[in-house]
């Protein structure tokens, strides 16, 4: 699959900068260059929010991070790249500009993106020595954790530079959707401008305010959106018959005089400072850095959600999520079964906010999630990949004992070590302990028993000569080991 090796991008603000925070957790360098004054500020600040999110996101290796480096001048800054992103602000004759000053000095062969929330590509590639490689790439904001980039070609874009771009956003978790044909605002802006100007009418003629409005949404059909949106949801409120039925229920409705969205509201002084002086009021308690702390939790909290439902081939942007870290998963450096006389560390893991109860503590099944992937860690280290399972040979848990020792809380970072008790290759028999990296409180602990099967035969059998290899010289060394404390235990036991 195509991968970005080396990008750039132009203009560090809200969405230049968090650009650059994609890349770089991709494991990608980044030239950067934005005259700002405070662009190093900024682009610190988002990536610190980014790394902070992605640490919330997924367990998955990540690549090691890609390098910032600010540059002096475009022309720099391109420089061996082949992801170019351009993020200045949203003026034709400027950004026309900085695209061609792009393009006579990057490797022809180098992509070329523009974050235009509405500027036609057509306009922005006129001046270009090769309009064919150019191309708008609207992303949503964060654009570390939102994963959609809308894909819009101009007349001289080709369809493989498109198709190109799609594949290597792939490798960075994102998911590229092409845009047909060329229309100012696309497709996402288009539907967020009709939403945002029925709003403001609503804000003026005083039937609701700011955070009313936002009640409606984020309480009713923003959920459904967020996991099906808009046509499929109306799909199932047709009922069996479909959405063929929905239209003939409710197309009639569209002809009533209801809303205002082909005039636009005039954003009068006296607008204006209603809708900020309730919107700091809806929200001004927190600040702006602190309100994207918040959303970035909830983000990762709906793609955790969606990635564990559908029987756990995951849905929507979870789906995308899952799928993405089956690739960090098989890019990541093979490991090595190393026989020591040490328990293994297998895993670190940092709760995110998903995994929080009503009393603010990690719920108890994730406690149990923490040893399965743990015990996955395993697993992976003595060669049951996936490839091996789709041979027909897997470990299936039997039986597991948890205890409960102490507490975690949002945002703990922890750790996962095991112990091999006495095992045959076939019976894998384990202790595992979880602890808090911070102090090293030991929080829970796990007695674990696999069993080797042959998934097409349906029965126990011993594993694969290649398992066993590197599987057993582990066995071997923790033979020696005294047995843990609270191995054997059963539920209620008392210490003896």
């Amino acid at each position: 699959m195509s991968k970005i090796t080396k990008a750039a991008c132009i203009g560090g603000g809200v969405i230049g900068g968090a650009w650059a925070a994609r890349f770089i957790l991709g494991g990608i360098d980044v030239n950067m260059y934005d005259p700002h004054p405070e662009a190093e500020r900024i682009v610190g600040e988002l990536m610190a929010n980014a790394e902070r999110a992605y640490a919330m996101l997924t367990m998955a290796p990540l690549p090691p991070k890609g390098k910032l480096t600010f540059s002096k001048s475009i022309e720099e800054a391109v420089q061996g790249a082949d992801w170019i992103q351009e993020s200045v602000p949203e003026r034709l004759e400027l950004k026309r500009g900085v695209i061609t000053q792009i393009d006579a000095s990057a490797d022809p062969k180098a992509l070329i993106g523009s974050s235009t929330s509405g500027l036609m590509p057509t306009d922005l590639q006129r001046d270009m020595k090769y309009p064919e490689r150019m191309f708008v790439a609207h992303p949503y904001n964060p654009v570390y954790l939102l994963p959609l980039a809308e894909l819009v070609g101009g007349q001289k874009t080709t369809r493989a530079t498109l198709d190109d771009a799609k594949a290597r956003l792939a490798t960075i978790g994102m998911k590229g959707v092409i845009i047909n044909k060329e229309i100012e605002a696309f497709v996402g802006d288009r539907l967020l401008e009709a939403v945002w100007r029925e709003g403001l009418w609503l804000i003026k003629d005083d039937i609701c305010d700011t955070e009313t409005l936002d009640d409606v949404i984020r309480y009713s059909f923003g959920m459904r959106w967020a996991q099906m949106g808009m046509f499929e949801t109306y799909r199932i409120a047709g009922g069996e018959a479909g959405m063929r039925h929905f239209i003939a229920q409710f197309g009639p409705c569209l002809s009533w005089p209801w809303t205002k969205l082909t005039d636009v509201v005039d954003l009068t002084e006296e607008l204006v400072d209603k809708i900020a002086n309730q919107s700091d009021a809806q929200s001004g308690a927190y600040g702006i850095r602190e309100l994207e702390r918040i959303r970035d939790e909830n983000l990762v909290g709906i793609m955790q959600t969606l990635k564990g439902s559908n029987g756990g081939r995951g849905w929507g942007a979870g789906k995308l999520l899952a799928e993405f870290e089956s690739h960090l998963w098989a890019n990541a450096p093979k490991p090595e079964a190393k026989a020591g006389k040490d328990p293994l560390n297998l895993l670190e893991i940092k709760v995110n906010p998903s995994w929080v109860d009503y009393n603010n503590h990690m719920t108890e099944y994730r406690y149990t999630q923490c040893f399965a992937d743990g015990s996955d860690a395993l697993l992976r280290l003595i060669g049951v990949d996936m490839e091996y399972v789709a041979d027909g040979h897997s470990y299936y848990t039997v039986e597991s004992h948890v205890r409960l020792l102490d507490e975690a809380k949002l945002g703990d970072n922890l750790v996962v070590t095991m112990q091999i008790l006495p095992s045959d290759g076939k019976k894998v028999h384990s202790f595992m302990w979880l602890r808090r990296a911070s102090d090293g409180a030991l929080l829970s602990t796990c007695e674990h028993l696999m069993l080797h099967v042959s998934s097409k035969e349906g029965k126990s059998v011993p594993p694969l000569p290649s398992v066993l290899e590197k599987l057993q010289p582990l066995i071997d060394a923790h033979a020696g080991l005294p047995l843990p404390e609270g191995a054997g235990r059963h539920v209620g036991q008392k210490r003896g």
